[in-house]
């Protein structure tokens, strides 16, 4: 028509490919402010925790503190336990299969950002109805296939495998300390069923030389028969103790033997005692716990896998670019295929976008984006978690310590009494449902003083551990180094 005007076809590519274009770096600009930043996001979290513990051991900064049981034990068998549980347990070497195999998916997810080049070969028979005899084709060539990361798409995947592989080194590295704890708080449980089984030991002694001396006192008529009774009832009882703790004692040397990955026949001789820790352990600050202890790290880098998964379903949405290139060629003859150099080649650029996928991919955006925040209350509840049990710990700590003095004197006392009570009752003074009562009170002190002065130990040890503090650094342990070792 005369007067209109018609646009030129080269403008027209011009605006689309200028609509694309800008289209493209928006897309690109809201995927890379996507995820929250790891800086952002730990002050979000980090910000939560106390500036100090509400229970210290210790006012008087001149006391000793370590930061290592091990530099207060000294203890040449242990320490040995412990590299014979590093080598040799079995727990141990299958989490160190664990951070392999992550590092292999690692290695795997990392080859998505690399070029694919796949050799193909095919052969093909046929007969056709126009054909007098079948015939037979050869095919052979080489194919490429390159996704071009426009929006870092696959490199967000990459980052989630590699997060989940330091999960995996932190959880090891947790798995480690708790091993040397175990090994510890097992260590000391055989010692306490050592002593245990030798007081045990001693009363039956004890029990025996009374009802000796009643039994003769009665045979010359100053004891009653009940008295004579009631010695020997304790002394049945004494004796079940000791054969009940003599079981105890073989299961605790089982433990232990499993722990160090060896046979738990109940052979392992234990020749220690108690240890009462004279230092205290270096608290430090509740922020610190979040960096130094191995399973809030695994913690937090899974957090932020999750992250990563989010952008990467979030970009998902977003067109795919990928180029694909193919050099091949075609004969009758299998050795024509390898000889002839005409070569058939093409190269395609492709690019995808989905349209319409029914809100498939808007949900499971939004699934990732609620992990995420589950991910970060688990987070946080770890965290918590943590800061409850060293609260626990450390009162518990100072109670440990007070009930330890007042228990020792209870003891003292009670024997004593139970001294004083059988010579007043050979005297005549009192009866003997008085000496066993002096009796009963005596042991039940001796055992508990044991007892205590054993949880006052793995408190100790535990404390360390919760705190995030190493044992592995100390005497020079020879442990693994993140489960790379065969």
């Amino acid at each position: 028509m005369k007067g209109s005007q018609t646009k030129p076809k080269g403008t027209v590519r011009h605006v689309q490919l200028s609509a694309i274009t800008a289209l493209c770096f928006s897309l690109m600009a809201c995927s890379s402010n996507y995820q929250m930043s790891n800086d952002l996001k730990e002050q979000r979290i980090t910000g939560k925790s106390p500036e100090q513990w509400t229970q210290q051991l210790v006012s008087n900064p001149d006391v000793l503190r370590s930061k290592s049981v091990f530099e207060e034990l000294n203890n040449p068998q242990l320490k040995e336990l412990v590299e014979k549980a590093l080598l040799n347990n079995l727990s141990l070497q299958q989490q160190a299969f664990d951070v392999k195999i992550k590092e292999q998916s690692l290695i795997a997810t990392g080859t998505n950002v690399w070029p694919s080049l796949n050799a193909e070969f095919s052969g093909q028979r046929g007969e056709s109805s126009s054909a007098d005899s079948p015939s037979t084709s050869y095919t052979a060539g080489l194919s490429l296939r390159y996704e071009l990361d426009v929006w870092q798409k696959l490199s967000d995947t990459n980052k989630q495998e590699n997060l989940q592989y330091m999960a995996e080194q932190a959880f090891y590295t947790e798995a480690t300390q708790a091993l040397i704890s175990n090994v510890i708080l097992s260590w000391l449980d055989v010692i306490e069923a050592n002593q245990l089984l030798e007081l045990y030991k001693q009363r039956v002694q004890n029990s025996e030389q009374s009802l000796s001396i009643i039994d003769s006192g009665y045979q010359q008529g100053l004891n009653s028969a009940l008295d004579v009774y009631l010695a020997r009832n304790e002394l049945n009882s004494e004796r079940s103790r000791l054969a009940l703790q003599v079981s105890n004692k073989a299961t605790a040397i089982r433990v232990l033997e499993r722990l160090i990955g060896e046979y738990p026949s109940a052979s392992l001789l234990i020749n220690a005692d108690i240890p009462v820790f004279t230092n205290d352990v270096e608290l430090g600050i509740p922020s610190e716990l979040i960096k130094n202890k191995p399973s809030l790290q695994a913690s937090w880098y899974q957090l932020m896998a999750t992250d990563a998964a989010l952008a990467f379903a979030h970009k998902e949405r977003f067109p795919d670019f990928v180029l694909t290139g193919t050099l091949s060629d075609s004969a009758s003859k299998l050795s024509d295929v390898f000889s002839t150099s005409a070569f058939a080649w093409g190269l395609v650029g492709k690019i995808t976008a989905p349209l319409f996928d029914a809100g498939r991919l808007k949900a499971n955006e939004k699934a990732a984006e609620l992990r995420l925040q589950q991910a970060e209350k688990s987070y946080i509840e770890d965290v918590y978690d943590s800061f409850e049990d060293i609260e626990n710990a450390l009162s518990l700590q100072v109670s440990l310590v007070k009930r330890y003095a007042t228990t020792y004197e209870a003891m003292e006392n009670a024997m004593a009494a139970e001294q004083l009570a059988f010579e007043q009752y050979q005297s005549g003074l009192v009866t003997y449902t008085t000496v066993l009562d002096a009796q009963g009170r005596s042991f039940d002190a001796q055992t508990s003083l044991i007892q205590i002065k054993k949880q006052r130990a793995t408190n100790r040890v535990q404390l360390q551990q919760l705190l995030g503090h190493s044992f592995s650094n100390s005497n020079s342990l020879k442990t693994t180094d993140d489960g790379n070792n065969d």
